[in-house]
């Protein structure tokens, strides 16, 4: 495998009132439509907290600062390619009246309780989007204060 082939992500668990937030997008090897946490690459020179905090308010609108972080997660993607994914907590007491997504490829934002989950119709974007949610609903919090700051 190839250095272009392996992606490093983050994820932002949405978790309020009992529901999770989930984006609406268009799965760029299938066609279709799906269901994905907040989430994107980390860009060049960007630190993990940074990078989770603009993906989720490129694809959201909402400014949340994170409460903790689930861990990492790996895929090999039908496509050939690794993804190294960290997953990070928000768990905000109130939201803004009005928020919407800042990229034009998020056609959607849907909260979810556990049982409106599992019966949706759109697919999850891939195992990482309900690996993330059971590792959550299992209570695994890792203190942000583990990852070390930039230097």
């Amino acid at each position: 495998m190839s250095r272009e082939q392996l992606h490093l992500t983050v994820a932002a668990i949405v978790h309020f009132e009992q529901k999770f937030l989930l984006v609406e997008e268009i799965d760029k090897q299938t066609g279709q439509r799906v269901l994905n946490q907040p989430a994107g690459h980390v860009e060049q020179d960007e630190d993990l907290l940074s990078a989770v905090k603009r993906e989720l308010y490129e694809e959201t609108g909402l400014r949340l600062e994170p409460s903790a972080w689930l861990g990492i997660s790996q895929l090999k993607a039908s496509n050939g390619h690794r993804y190294v994914r960290l997953n990070f907590i928000f768990e905000p007491d109130k939201l803004p009246a009005h928020y919407q997504p800042q990229d034009s490829d998020i056609l959607a934002l849907h909260w979810y309780d556990s049982h409106q989950l599992s019966a949706t119709t759109l697919p999850l974007r891939s195992q990482l989007v309900s690996d993330a949610i059971a590792a959550y609903r299992q209570g695994v919090r890792i203190p942000l204060t583990l990852i070390q700051p930039t230097r």
